[in-house]
């Protein structure tokens, strides 16, 4: 080591102890210079960079530094956090696991392990390193683990009902906090004032079940409260913003001062639209600030709560009659139809032809999260293509934006003999036209166990059939629910295994094309016409189940 890089190293270290970090950031780059392998000051200066934000040049540097001290965890650490920042999940997860080959008692190292699995579609291997994070983490610290493991366990192949309701119980019961019922004055005298508590009213392609809930409101009858987390939603998303409706900005309360407000607002049926996607919020649930209190819409699976009075679906995704009731801590209550009706209120592309009828050959897609598309996904996409072999597949997330996240999946098909040539794999886009790439695929193919919601209902707004099957839960069951009520219950198969052969037909089938050509003129009509599109019917059926839990009477089923 020369004396230049030693003065330069310790001028650099001086810099980064005084927290002069730009020019810290200078001095490294000169002391690497002349000594660019060297562990230590490529490991320092990527934490340096890493804490300006430069997490581009902080990933360069650590990689160096494990290169050239492979078992420096402190850079494996430092890079697993820059990349996961990045949004570059598989390089975090290769990171991580590296690191808990090093240190395997490492609590945060685990917890982060799972994280990027998750993000990944290895949602039971993230599963286990979440279990393995409780274990090494002290204390509270093992709720963070624990608080993920409830979030993302309706979606593990391995958890069945049973325990999924187990899990979120055992968070509850370690995780949140159990605090008195707040002091209740009388409720509203005249309109009940209903309640909606969400973090996502700006997200117009995520809410239109919502949107369309608010749009049909009877104002002469009830008076509507939005409690936001987040912004309110954008000019054209497709919510008829009323006047009459009280809108609360709630994002910087704390649990106990939003408590506060919905009980000084005299809320009578407060209604949790988050579910475990903002599980900090069910908190003020469990306060009970309001008479009546009812889960729906992100509600996919029990809160493993006792204080809502009914979670709301419906037959499709919790058929009556088998018993399944006793797997939610809340009562069900089913509306007729489907519990998820949506309306399309903002700008989208037309519907296009069938690309098949061009190609000559069948392209199947899949435009949902990378994280619903697990192993067990990915094995029976592989099936399909390897037995309709003119077939072709496209995906596109936000995950498969980054190089090394399509080449695992890539390498994923390649290991089920699929060549990498029959797969498109795309990043994400502005949603005008992420919705356009519908044009390049003809026929839609679903996730499990946990389906779409938004991904199935934009398919077939966009013409394009969906092709599901009924699962196991509620969260493998949402999409036969929107498409047998939008009129094409011959999409929605037994199983699995019938779901596999029904796309392997369909892309064999010499009529496929012109069927789909004229299901994609006729399908956006169709749904307007279909109870998958009956915004003011689902407005009616929750009407009746808020007036009915407000008078203490089980609600009716249709």
């Amino acid at each position: 080591m020369s004396d230049d890089f030693s003065r330069l190293l310790d001028e650099a270290r001086a810099h980064r102890d005084a927290g002069r970090l730009d020019e810290a950031v200078a001095a490294y780059r000169r002391a690497l210079e002349s000594s660019p392998g060297q562990a230590d000051a490529n490991a320092e200066a990527a934490d340096v960079l890493h804490a300006l934000g430069d997490r581009e040049a902080a990933v360069g540097l650590y990689r160096r530094a494990v290169a050239a001290d492979p078992s420096r965890a402190g850079a494996w650490w430092g890079l697993g956090c820059a990349l996961d920042a990045l949004g570059d999940h598989a390089g975090a997860a290769e990171a991580f696991r590296t690191l808990a080959g090093l240190a395997p008692e490492h609590g945060q190292t685990l917890h982060n392990l799972g994280r990027s699995l998750y993000e990944l579609g290895r949602v039971d291997e993230a599963m286990d390193c979440f279990e393995r994070a409780i274990g090494a983490l002290p204390g509270d610290a093992a709720c963070v683990p624990l608080t993920n493991m409830a979030m993302i366990v309706p979606g593990s192949s391995a958890a069945s009902p049973a325990a999924i309701l187990d899990c979120r119980r055992r968070w509850a019961s370690r995780c949140l906090p159990q605090p008195a019922p707040p002091r209740r004055g009388a409720g509203s005298a005249a309109r009940p004032r209903i309640g909606y508590v969400s973090a996502s009213f700006d997200r117009r392609n995520w809410m239109k079940p919502v949107f369309g809930l608010l749009n049909h409101h009877d104002r002469e009858r009830f008076e509507i409260h939005l409690f936001s987390d987040g912004p309110p939603p954008p000019a054209g998303s497709g919510y008829h913003a009323d006047p009459r409706d009280r809108w609360h900005a709630t994002g910087p309360l704390a649990n106990e001062a939003l408590v506060g407000r919905i009980v000084a607002e005299r809320i009578d049926v407060l209604v949790d639209l988050n579910g475990h996607g903002r599980p900090s919020r069910l908190g003020v649930f469990a306060s009970r600030p309001a008479p009546v209190q009812v889960a729906w819409f992100n509600a996919y699976a029990t809160s493993g709560l006792d204080v809502f009075d009914a979670m709301i679906g419906d037959a499709h995704v919790c058929p009556p009659g088998r018993g399944e009731e006793s797997l939610f801590s809340e009562p069900i209550v089913r509306l007729p139809g489907t519990y998820l009706p949506f309306e399309v209120g903002y700008p989208v592309p037309e519907v296009a032809p069938p690309p098949c009828l061009e190609a000559g050959q069948t392209t199947f897609g899949c435009l949902a999260p990378q994280y619903k598309i697990t192993p067990e996904v990915i094995e029976a996409w592989a099936r399909i293509l390897e037995m309709a072999p003119d077939s072709r597949l496209l995906l596109k997330s936000v995950v498969l934006g980054k190089a090394a996240a399509r080449e695992l999946v890539r390498g994923e098909f390649a290991r089920r003999g699929v060549s990498p040539d029959r797969l498109t794999l795309e990043g994400p886009d502005e949603h005008f036209a992420f919705l356009e790439r519908y044009a390049a695929i003809d026929i839609a193919l679903d996730t499990f166990p946990y389906n779409g919601g938004t991904t199935t209902m934009e398919a077939l707004w966009q013409g394009v059939p969906v092709l599901c099957f009924d699962g196991d839960r509620w969260a493998s069951r949402i999409s036969a629910s929107i498409v047998r009520e939008a009129g094409l219950p011959e999409l929605v198969a037994s199983d699995r295994d019938a779901h596999v052969a029904q796309a392997i037909a369909m892309a064999l089938d010499p009529a496929t094309p012109e069927r789909l050509a004229d299901l994609r003129r006729s399908l956006r009509d169709r749904l307007r016409a279909s109870p998958a599109c009956a915004a003011a019917a689902l407005a009616r059926g929750m009407e009746r189940i808020y007036e009915d839990l407000l008078a203490g009477r089980r609600p009716a089923e249709s």
